[in-house]
């Protein structure tokens, strides 16, 4: 290209000519007036590599970053691969990085962004790029496969009081959208998917832990497998969870003063010997 911008592929894969953007233009006017046009710098690659591309979106009011998208594939780019499913926010499919932030792009608004500024939207930075806007997140399912699952107390009785219904029923709002792992840095800068299971399965047994009837104890995990420790509750999970979950607050702390506890409290650890848990 001479003129030093990278032009939207065609469905074949190939670079158009800049002579190709009229026909844009003109696919945009034939679908009736707009409030205006967004520039969406769309990453097109996969594991081997890619580069953001720009594409000229006409904007309808209360249009989000899918609905741009969507509009991509079926005027300029349908060979542009994006997940997707319930668009109502309730799935977790759409996570992306919207300049630079892990949101869901069927959350992003196309008004609540700077007018005439290009927005970019990139694949999730701590999983591993299929093509385009979809990651390999199956990490995650085996992250899941290793947690006890929920295991009643003997003889337990199935009726508990609604505060402590209040205290686990946050957590079973997760959509499993991956953005709370998506930020933190543990994984995202650090690469310690060996070592850490993330903010989303902490917010998993913290569900767990927390049933009024549930007898497992799951703290050896936490502490030798989750790798919990290494959380510095910089809260950044909870700012970017669409479900508003008090990642940090209502489960990653208590979780730790659980490990504390149990494995480094002296007190607790002499009064389990007088009641006989140790």
């Amino acid at each position: 290209m001479t003129d030093g911008v990278q032009r939207a592929p065609d469905a074949a894969g190939t670079a158009a000519a800049p002579a190709a953007q009229p026909a844009a233009a003109q696919a945009a006017a034939a679908h009736g007036s707009h409030a205006g046009e967004a520039v969406l710098s769309v990453f097109r690659g996969d594991a081997k590599g890619g580069a953001e591309v720009e594409y000229r979106v006409p904007v309808e009011p209360g249009m989000v970053v899918l609905d741009a998208i969507h509009w991509i594939q079926a005027h300029q780019a349908p060979d542009l691969a994006v997940r997707w499913n319930c668009k109502a926010a309730k799935c977790g499919s759409c996570s992306a990085e919207v300049n630079g932030k892990p949101a869901l792009m069927c959350k992003s608004r196309l008004e609540h962004f700077p007018p005439g500024k290009p927005i970019s939207v990139r694949p999730m930075k701590t999983f591993p790029v299929i093509r385009d806007l979809v990651t390999d997140v199956s990490w995650n399912y085996e992250i899941n496969r290793k947690i006890r699952p929920f295991a009643p107390r003997p003889g337990a009785e199935w009726r508990w009081q609604q505060h402590d219904i209040d205290r686990a029923q946050e957590f079973r709002k997760c959509i499993e959208c991956f953005l709370c792992q998506d930020v933190c840095h543990v994984l995202r800068t650090h690469e310690l998917k060996h070592q850490f299971a993330g903010p989303r399965f902490f917010v998993r047994i913290a569900g767990l832990e927390m049933h009024p009837i549930d007898g497992a104890d799951r703290s050896e995990f936490l502490r030798d497998q989750a790798g919990l420790g290494l959380c510095n509750i910089t809260k950044c999970c909870t700012e970017v969870c669409p479900e508003q979950i008090h990642i940090t607050d209502n489960a990653i702390i208590p979780l730790k003063e659980r490990v504390v506890d149990r494995f480094y409290d002296p007190v607790m650890k002499l009064w389990r010997m007088v009641i006989g848990r140790e």
